[in-house]
């Protein structure tokens, strides 16, 4: 039994570098931007790693060549389709538009295979219950739906009212766990003590009391201390037990 289990063991290692090396060589796309095939794709990669690891009844060899094969096929499919704008067209699909200027293009959905009710879904999940404020709705090759709304009912901007607004930026952490990020202080031309000067204004005596802080993008700092002093805390919850 106990070699039993060390075997399980070793072929779990393989399975999961192999399939870590696997994943990592085939980009980074995530659940929701792959395609329906790539989705069954990576359910089958999964599947045969599981199996190099937990099936004794056939030797680890023949589990690893099958998920070899199918991620070198899958790294070759992507390559393809990058270099190919037609072959990736041809083996990825493209856009369709299923709306025009209100207007629901039946023909369109029959190609794709798509009901005029996950459509309308759709279109809810993105704010949209009127299908005539739509111009143009576009059906990704992953199943999403992009939507152009008619200029008349598009929202109003800073810019349409010439207000003037702040260059939108990026915040950077200084401070995690009580640690301080001395590369991303340097990054902002910011030194040590400079947020020491920033933290004793706002009575923190010590770095190690700060859970979290950035420097936001107007340049100051936000501190989150572990110690929340928070009169009400927020509860979705209905339940009312101990745990």
């Amino acid at each position: 039994m106990f070699d039993e289990a060390l075997v399980v063991l070793v072929r779990v290692i393989i399975s999961f570098f192999s399939l870590l090396i696997y994943t990592r060589l085939l980009g980074k796309q995530e659940v929701g931007q792959l395609s329906f095939f790539d989705y069954i794709n990576g359910i089958t990669i999964g599947s045969i790693a599981a199996t190099l690891a937990t099936d004794l009844s056939s030797k680890a060899w023949a589990h690893w060549v099958g998920l070899s094969g199918y991620g070198l096929l899958t790294f070759l499919l992507q390559f393809i389709t990058v270099k190919n704008r037609y072959l990736g067209k041809v083996l990825d699909g493209e856009p369709t538009v299923v709306i025009e200027d209100g207007k629901i293009l039946e023909k369109n959905l029959m190609k794709m295979r798509i009901k005029v009710g996950e459509i309308m879904l759709l279109l809810r999940d993105r704010g949209i219950f009127d299908i005539s404020q739509v111009k143009l709705a576009v059906l990704e090759i992953n199943g999403n739906l992009s939507v152009l709304q008619k200029s008349e009912y598009l929202p109003v901007t800073p810019k349409d009212l010439n207000i003037h607004t702040t260059p939108s930026a990026l915040s950077t952490e200084v401070i995690q766990d009580g640690i301080i990020i001395e590369q991303n202080l340097q990054q902002r031309k910011k030194d040590r003590n400079w947020l020491l000067q920033q933290l004793q204004a706002q009575g923190i005596t010590e770095v190690h009391q700060v859970f979290y802080a950035l420097i936001l993008p107007n340049d100051q700092l936000y501190i989150d201390k572990y110690e929340d002093n928070v009169n009400e805390k927020s509860d979705m919850g209905d339940y009312h037990g101990p745990y």
